[in-house]
């Protein structure tokens, strides 16, 4: 019997600490109590009604709040070949100091790892104001689209509710083939990277349901699976486009043990200059100047042809560099304030 109704989803602070799947529905073996209920594809708030970005959200990441701080209301995107240390970034990025709420959505992922995420790479503090969305690998593909629907309108319900929230959804290319699946079955035609038309026109709605509201704020973070390191697919260029920054993982760094592997020069917030202070700004320009020319030296400087004394600017890089990388290497259990960042990164540049 049809109820004509639309999908609707479980709301309110009783799903705190809750696992629920891309319906809803509580997969902790527990009972849903008294709820409230949402639809589950709001529309997005009017531009005049958003508060502008104006505060920075800081992760406690070094690599991130030092040259590309997020704002509170921020969409950024993380871009990362699969087994870059992707997962272990969404654990850090659970604990930043500055979210009252997480809602994390896990799409496609296997079994397997959902469970060791949540047992072993979430501490229990964190898991006590964060709301987990499961929708596995093996589960049809409109729970998989759902899934970030629903995620979504947790975020949204608490966001409007003065809180200040962290959307954490992994990953937004697996909610994309989800969709083409859908998509497919109902005789739409693929044309762009093999993605129907559909899969890119719901993308701007769903992503625009993020960021600042009347009182509180979603601070949302989007994983995005590249092929090949290729950052100009389809996929990847059109959600790089549709979001206010992104984050690069780099495989390269992955490699040499260097975590978390965010490529710094590749990664850019867009808010950046809108949340920090001058001086910060200064720092991080010269951070990156360092890092870009000790790139454009290091072949020479690893075959043995680099003459110190031609560039004062390269020989103060090469110089750096080796504190820089251990600035910017971080344990996923290490929080690093404000002002102890600020203070590390003036020391490393002005010795």
């Amino acid at each position: 019997m049809a109820l004509r109704r639309r999908h609707q989803v479980p709301v309110g602070e009783a799903l705190l600490g809750r696992v629920i799947d891309g319906l809803g529905r509580p997969l902790d073996g527990r009972e849903l109590p008294e709820v409230c209920w949402k639809d589950y594809d709001a529309m997005p708030p009017p531009a005049m009604v958003r508060r502008p970005i104006t505060q920075p959200l800081m992760t406690g990441i070094r690599a991130i709040d030092s040259v590309a701080t997020c704002g509170e209301g921020q969409r950024v995107g993380i871009f990362s070949a699969p087994g870059v240390g992707k997962s272990t970034l969404l654990a850090m990025l659970c604990n930043a100091p500055g979210a009252d709420i997480n809602v994390l959505v896990l799409i496609g992922e296997r079994g397997r790892e959902v469970r060791e995420f949540i047992d072993f790479t979430l501490d229990e503090e964190t898991r006590k104001r964060c709301v987990i969305v499961v929708a596995t690998s093996d589960r049809p593909a409109l729970e998989r689209v759902r899934a970030l629907f629903v995620a979504t309108t947790i975020a949204e319900f608490f966001r409007d509710d003065g809180k200040r929230v962290v959307l954490l959804a992994d990953s937004l290319t697996r909610y994309a083939r989800a969709a083409r699946e859908i998509a497919l079955a109902a005789g739409e035609t693929a044309v762009s990277g093999a993605y129907p038309p559909g899969v890119f026109s719901t993308l701007p709605r769903l992503l625009e349901r993020t960021g600042m509201g009347e009182k509180g704020s979603i601070t949302a973070f989007y994983t995005v699976l590249v092929e090949g390191d290729d950052m100009n697919e389809p996929l990847a260029d059109e959600v790089r486009s549709l979001l206010d920054g992104h984050i690069v993982l780099s495989r390269r760094l992955a490699e040499m043990g260097h975590y978390p592997a965010i490529d710094v020069l590749a990664t850019l917030s867009r808010v950046f200059p809108v949340v920090t202070s001058h001086g910060h700004r200064q720092l991080a320009i010269t951070l990156r100047r360092h890092l870009a020319l000790y790139q454009e030296v290091e072949l020479l400087i690893r075959i043995g042809e680099y003459q110190r004394g031609v560039d004062i600017a390269a020989d103060k890089a090469i110089d750096t560099y080796p504190n820089i990388c251990t600035f910017l290497r971080q344990n996923k259990d290490e929080v690093c304030g404000p002002e102890l960042l600020i203070e590390k990164l003036q020391q490393i540049l002005t010795e």
